[in-house]
């Protein structure tokens, strides 16, 4: 008897495709016909490996929320051992990048925000927006709010802010098509301001620039606020916040070891950010320049000094401004008594054959005048200056009455006598009054008996009051 042998042959269809669609930011995987059991996984670029909690937001399963521009694809799998379907056909999800000049601001200059989107054309519009700390999130999130004239778009993707003194953040993104297909916001990106402001302030200990990497630096918050976070934007472009570097106790930030990189540090609240600092961190063999970290007003001192690690005594020291020395001693300090604009600049010193990195000075203005105070100065001024005139020719007319009467008669009234035209009296009389009441209302409602200034006001009518004025008949 023949044995028969049959191979059967089963057929296996091929896996199905995933599919992946995105609303703004948000991207979705599904499989097609859908069914239950299917997970879903996510991949950035020619990445193979899979986007993890750490690095997007799974809003459930099958959709995610990305920040980042790139080109992404997904898959499905399920069973065990896992059987996959097809990758997704890629989407590509455009990032705009935010561009800010200058980023330190100064005195009456403005500010221009430029929003660049890869391979742009023709058809987009662009959108910006101002960044409000969102201390809600430990992971240091902002609110983006629409700037003027922005909520419809601009054609140009430039946009110039006019008036901004204080450090602030600037975010963009682009739209076009009639259902404005939109970009995913921009990064952040900050303009800084160096001065101190009442509602939010930041000092640093030790006060001044440059830091050795195995120093410890706390950076603490003040202002009008009770919730804190300290943020940092390491130069060209990278943010992170306390909590990614350094252990935030209340309003302080405490850093036990400086990172070796040129980093500029300001506190945010939920309302407002502070001044900002540059710091940089240098290896313990470096030469460092002592300088301060804040801004120095005119008319103000300041010491500059030169610091190695393992010596406290340096030899004969060289400091430099703007490359240019400017003392050769064998101090290791320099002692500006009175600051000025002209001592402005980047200051460097040398010693021990070695130089230190150099760092920016910057001076500001003396404050002025309270502005509401500067109306009352120039009307009491005049004031002042026109009783000083009239307070003589008034004193001269008296006593020259006075001398005539005395020699007419000795039994006449002792009070002088003004025999004045009636012009003159009605000249003298409007002018004494108008200043008295004028000085009455820069003065405001205090009872004027207890104003020594308005006590002489009151001395000075006194005196005028012995003279009656009489009419010449």
């Amino acid at each position: 008897i023949e044995s028969v042998s049959f191979i059967v042959l089963k057929s296996i269809p091929d896996p199905p495709k995933a599919q992946i669609s995105r609303i703004g930011g948000t991207l979705t995987c599904s499989v097609n016909p859908s069914s239950s059991g299917w997970s879903y996984y996510f991949y950035r670029e020619k990445n193979q490996e899979v986007l993890t909690v750490q690095n997007t937001d799974f809003h459930s399963n099958r959709d995610i929320r990305v920040s980042q521009g790139g080109v992404y694809k997904c898959r499905g799998g399920r069973g065990e051992p896992v059987y996959y379907t097809e990758f997704s056909d890629p989407v590509t999800i455009v990032e705009p990048v935010l561009r800010v000049s200058p980023w330190w601001l100064s005195p009456g200059a403005s500010v221009t925000l430029s929003c660049e989107v890869e391979h742009v054309s023709a058809g987009w519009s662009f959108y910006w927006y101002k960044a409000v700390p969102d201390l809600s999130h430990k992971s240091g999130s902002y609110s983006y709010e629409l700037l003027p004239a922005s909520s419809n778009g601009t054609a140009d993707n430039s946009y110039i802010i006019h008036g901004q003194t204080h450090t602030a953040g600037y975010v963009c993104r682009a739209g076009r098509g009639e259902q404005h297909f939109y970009t995913l916001y921009s990064q952040p990106h900050f303009v800084w301001s160096g001065d101190l402001h009442p509602s939010a302030s930041l000092s640093v200990s030790p006060d001044r620039v440059q830091h050795f990497t195995s120093d410890s630096v706390s950076l603490s918050c003040e202002g009008n606020s009770a919730e804190w976070r300290v943020s940092r934007f390491l130069l060209p472009d990278f943010l992170s916040f306390c909590s990614d570097w350094g252990t935030m106790n209340g309003s302080t930030c405490h850093v036990q070891k400086i990172q070796s990189s040129n980093a500029v540090y300001w506190c945010e609240s939920g309302s407002a950010f502070s001044n900002a600092v540059n710091i940089t961190g240098h290896y313990d063999d470096e030469l460092l320049l002592l300088s301060p970290v804040h801004p120095v007003t005119e008319g103000h001192s300041v010491t500059l000094g030169c610091k190695l690690r393992t010596e406290n005594l340096l030899s004969k020291v060289f400091f430099y401004q703007n490359d240019t020395i400017i003392q050769s001693e064998s101090r290791v300090e320099m002692i500006i008594p009175a600051v000025s604009k002209s001592h402005e600049g980047f200051y460097k010193c040398q010693s021990s054959g070695k130089e230190s990195p150099q760092s920016w000075l910057a001076v500001t203005s003396a404050s002025r005048p309270d502005s509401s105070s500067f109306p009352l100065l120039m009307l009491v001024g005049p004031v002042c200056v026109f009783l000083l005139m009239i307070f003589p020719l008034m004193f001269y007319f008296c006593k020259k009455s006075k001398d005539s009467s005395s020699i007419r008669s000795d039994e006449q009234n002792p009070n002088c006598v003004l025999d004045e035209i009636d012009a003159q009296h009605n000249t003298y009389a409007s002018l004494l009054h108008g200043d008295v009441a004028l000085y009455e209302s820069l003065r405001g409602p205090e009872d004027p008996e207890n104003n020594p200034e308005y006590a002489n006001i009151g001395n000075l009518r006194g005196l005028f009051g012995l003279c009656e004025i009489n009419n010449h008949t």
